[in-house]
């Protein structure tokens, strides 16, 4: 009987000696070969039914080392804040001849010295927008910031504009000897979710062929029945779970339950439920692809069957129309297009059984990220040599979470 012998060599790589390459020498050297090739035969179980999870695993998981995933929410700065009182001037403030304003913004973060700063409503005597130069900020005191008005001519009173101006920000102007500038301040924001233990047992007399390799696993009807059933959970967990932890009182084990990205969607769209028309169809995708929620320019919008059928019952126009079904992800899409982006459009029958038949959710598969601690795998569960029941079962298990790493990007659709 030839045995073999799984080597690490120093580079990383692997080699087998004194034997064959069989399959629990390649799953002892490369465990995660043959798991990628079960994971490519599980997303062909209907895809269309679990949109989120086919996605998820279709762009690929990253590898967890705890059942607890600690990852950094990143967003850009806030583009624009507000006044939150009236800038005013300060009394005998002169900063290289012009005269100093004192600024207290509603994100007093949002702003920084050396940048410039936009008030687009507030027009000097030549009906030019003003634009401000921070010259000092000072988080301690009263005075958060000290902006001069580059283009103040012709301005009359000692304030620039009310409370509740809007301040956009632009470029940062430095100096010919400036070497440095302030830190971006606004930091990723470390965040957590759980890994769930997700599993299916199918139970059969004869699964011994199963047990052997795992490559070779294919789905018969019963297997397929219960691996549909597993994903369909999953994907209820993975789009409304909410995160939390249990300490079992009868069997003393913890069980993690996993945060779903319903409520990790940073942006709310609610349209009116009287109907969805045109000019709504058009807000919404302003929101989705503008402002804050800016990131890729395709997006997916899944939702239930009430909002679908509200975008089916529209009249498209050049402007925004609905074009030709695409495949994705081994999904089919409707492609939504307009002026902003592209919405990829896929129904999710998930939102009729959690009751929100009439809700979406606009996720950038770009920034969705799968967390898997267990891998999706398939063991072979001897029950008749443990005496507990005359059959051999099969069990699929995994441990995983999803994440939204740029909350913003995501954008959850509700009727009013």
């Amino acid at each position: 009987m030839e045995t073999n012998t799984v080597v690490t060599n120093e580079n990383g790589t692997v080699r087998v000696t004194d034997g064959p390459l069989t399959t629990p020498a390649v799953r002892e050297g490369s465990p995660a070969l043959l798991l990628n090739e079960i994971d490519s035969r599980v997303v062909k179980v209907r895809p269309m039914a679990t949109p989120v999870d086919q996605i998820s695993r279709m762009v690929g998981a990253r590898p967890a080392s705890s059942m607890i995933v600690d990852y950094y929410l990143v967003d850009a700065k806030v583009p624009e804040t507000e006044a939150k009182e009236g800038i005013s001037k300060i009394q005998g403030g002169d900063y290289g001849g012009f005269p100093t304003y004192r600024l207290v913004a509603e994100n007093s973060d949002a702003i920084a010295v050396t940048e410039t700063l936009l008030l687009p409503a507030v027009k000097n005597d030549r009906e030019e927008p003003l634009v401000l130069y921070v010259v000092a900020v000072d988080r301690s005191g009263e005075t958060p910031a000290t902006v001069i008005c580059l283009n103040g001519t012709g301005l009359e009173g000692s304030t620039l504009c009310d409370a509740g101006a809007r301040i956009v920000r632009m470029g940062r102007a430095a100096g010919e000897l400036d070497v440095q500038t302030p830190q971006f301040e606004a930091l990723p924001v470390k965040s957590s979710n759980y890994c769930q233990i997700f599993k299916a047992q199918v139970e059969q007399s004869i699964l011994t062929k199963l047990s052997s390799k795992e490559v070779g696993w294919t789905l018969s009807d019963q297997e397929e029945v219960a691996i549909m059933d597993m994903r369909l959970g999953m994907e209820k967990s993975f789009l409304f779970g909410v995160k939390a932890r249990l300490t079992d009182p009868r069997r003393y084990d913890e069980v993690l339950f996993t945060g779903g990205i319903w409520n990790q969607a940073g942006n709310r769209f609610s349209y009116p439920g009287s109907g969805f028309s045109h000019k709504t169809l058009v807000s919404m995708m302003r929101t989705a692809f503008t402002g804050d929620c800016s990131g890729s320019a395709r997006k997916v919008l899944m939702g239930g069957s009430g909002l679908i059928e509200q975008l089916n019952n529209l009249s498209f126009s050049k402007v925004v129309g609905a074009m030709d079904t695409v495949t994705y992800w081994g999904i089919d899409f409707t492609e939504l297009r307009s002026k902003f982006g592209t919405l990829y459009v896929v129904l999710n029958e998930v939102f009729d059984q959690c009751d929100h038949a009439n809700d979406g959710l606009i996720i950038d598969p770009q920034y969705l990220t799968k967390y898997s601690h267990i891998p999706f795998k398939v063991e072979h569960l001897d029950l008749k040599s443990s005496g507990v029941r005359n059959t051999d079962a099969l069990v699929a298990t995994e441990a995983s979470c999803l994440v939204l790493r740029h909350p913003n990007a995501h954008v959850r659709v509700e009727m009013e």
